[in-house]
């Protein structure tokens, strides 16, 4: 009898643990009353964001680079010429790479404006993500840097603010949108390239970038320490975009590439020797396209 009653507890037992294991809640198994916990759903893994290498569509924002001011007549825009959107077979901007003459010409728009400074930079995101664009390049900084005096340049913080707002700017508009960001060129390789120039330097006085480029041969302490200055602050805007660049998973950040190409004579304009020639303009669309192109983001 004794073995009969233990094995009729045993299977007593064994029928509880198999009702409870299909029961949601409130079994118990052990008789204290505690209920068994729920298994967990496992999370599901994130889809990782693969880089579009062939975009069938392209807006570029910015300043006065992107219009390809004085690359072709003297203080006047050339957006024909422009590295990201024009038509100058010559410069083989980065539309007509990606995109072929045709469609490039219905399907890139130049927001750029000549002056800009980063705090325009929301507002022609908004108008960028207004298209649709399947890629949205970003050339804009140098006139943060580029002011009557170093004490009227904009502060890295502001800077750092207006970014990161014009890439929330259009993540709300074009949430799929890629982002190329080129880095801010290096103003004083400009200016000690230019300064060769008489011609340049009778430009500059017209007030140019005056925090670079005033009394260009002037090697005093205080001229060195103001051109420093400048090119400090240039270095920590591209630590921004860079920064903030690399929080945004469909935003690639030149790695500086701009930053470091030596622009020689036949890279500046011949009417004002700072702003890119065609020739200038070329170099930017052949450094862009390589990034946008890599299989992966650039180091």
């Amino acid at each position: 009898m004794r073995g009969r009653q233990r094995f009729r507890t045993a299977l007593a037992s064994a029928a509880a643990v198999l009702l409870c294991a299909g029961a949601v809640a409130g079994c118990d198994t052990a008789g204290t009353g505690a209920a068994a916990p729920a298994p967990k759903a496992k999370p599901k893994p994130r889809p990782a964001v693969v880089w579009d290498r062939s975009p069938a569509s392209l807006a570029a924002v910015g300043d006065s680079i992107t219009r390809a001011f004085d690359a072709c007549t003297v203080l006047a825009d050339c957006p024909e010429a422009s590295w990201a959107t024009g038509t100058d077979a010559a410069v083989n901007s980065l539309a007509l790479r990606l995109l072929g003459p045709e469609r490039a010409a219905r399907h890139s728009w130049n927001l750029a404006r000549t002056g800009a400074r980063m705090a325009e930079l929301p507002g022609q995101m908004e108008r960028a993500a207004a298209s649709a664009p399947e890629l949205v390049t970003v050339m804009m900084g140098a006139n943060d840097a580029c002011r009557d005096r170093t004490e009227l340049m904009t502060p890295v913080e502001e800077f750092r603010t207006s970014f990161a707002s014009a890439l929330t700017t259009l993540r709300a508009g074009a949430p799929k949108a890629q982002v190329y960001v080129s880095s801010v060129p290096d103003l004083r390789r400009l200016w000690s390239t230019g300064r060769v120039s008489p011609m340049g330097r009778e430009v500059w006085k017209l007030g140019i970038c005056a925090s670079m480029l005033a009394d260009p041969l002037d090697a005093s302490p205080a001229a060195e320490r103001r051109r420093a200055l400048v090119r400090d602050r240039v270095v920590a805007y591209n630590t921004v975009l860079k920064e903030v660049c690399a929080r945004d998973a469909r935003c690639r950040y030149d790695g500086g590439a701009v930053f470091d190409f030596r622009f020689g004579g036949a890279q500046l304009s011949p009417w004002d020797w700072f702003h890119p020639s065609r020739d200038g303009q070329a170099r930017l669309a052949e450094i862009a396209h390589r990034q946008v192109t890599a299989p992966e983001p650039p180091a």
